[in-house]
């Protein structure tokens, strides 16, 4: 939102879809609009509802961030190469949730974030972008979720960016990009 709000984004956020109510008073601070579809007994419904409302705002690209959900085949399938993620860790390791608990539980000297476009296979879609940051030994879990967190911040800024752009060639499980 800040890099779109000061023009350094070439995108139109429509709204913010959320299965949390966290972030609600800033998102409509910043004059968008705010979706609450929370999950509970039936996931299938609150697909259908996010895709429609995705529908019935024009959205041309789904933006996943700290949404921490497996999507569906069928939902995955209609935005294919249109949905990106940022996942909390350098893919392919650490995959699903707490990745930087699990680098801190394993001893890992780098940490990082990945953007990729979402497929089927939890994590494994087409890489879009990705960078690193040395930790140490010092450095406790909290630690590298705060350095992981402006990682991800970066990262999906130019995934976002690149995409918007028509920088990604997609190359069967590979992109190309022209940044």
């Amino acid at each position: 939102m800040y890099r779109t709000k000061y023009k350094d984004m070439p995108i139109d956020i429509v709204g913010v879809v959320s299965n949390h109510e966290t972030f609600r008073e800033i998102v409509e601070f910043n004059g968008y609009k705010f979706h609450y579809l929370p999950i509970k007994d039936n996931k299938q419904k609150q697909e259908e509802e996010f895709h429609e409302i995705a529908i019935q705002s024009g959205t041309e690209l789904i933006v996943l961030a700290r949404y921490m959900q497996i999507l569906s085949q069928d939902f995955v399938s209609k935005w294919s190469n249109n949905c990106i993620n940022i996942h909390h860790s350098f893919l392919p390791s650490f995959k699903g949730s707490r990745p930087y608990h699990q680098a801190y539980d394993k001893g890992v000297k780098i940490i990082g974030a990945t953007a990729h476009y979402v497929t089927e296979d939890l994590d494994e879609g087409p890489i879009i972008e990705q960078d690193v940051e040395r930790v140490n030994h010092r450095d406790t879990a909290a630690d590298m979720t705060r350095k992981g967190n402006t990682i991800e911040s970066n990262v999906l800024a130019k995934a976002v960016r690149w995409h918007a752009e028509k920088k990604i060639l997609l190359n069967g499980p590979k992109t190309i990009v022209f940044s």
